[in-house]
């Protein structure tokens, strides 16, 4: 099971987009994005559920959690 930077890497490399895309998105540096998937930072509450639904998946997937992707709605 892969954990948080390695589940963030992969799902935005299987959307091919850029980190720096993933930056704009989220209103920040691309440096501070890098550090995410680098494992050297950790997003905010606010900043993994805004990840998790931009990807179209569940924030426990995303951490790593479940290997379920789906969202419960």
């Amino acid at each position: 099971m892969l954990d948080f930077p390695g589940r963030l890497k992969a799902l935005r490399k299987s959307k091919g987009i850029t980190q720096k895309v993933l930056s704009i998105f989220l209103e920040m540096h691309e440096r501070a994005y890098q550090m995410y998937e680098y494992g050297t930072r950790e997003p905010n509450h606010a900043t993994t559920a805004k990840l998790a639904a931009y990807f179209g998946v569940s924030v426990d997937y995303l951490l790593g959690l479940t290997d379920n992707p789906e969202r419960n709605l």
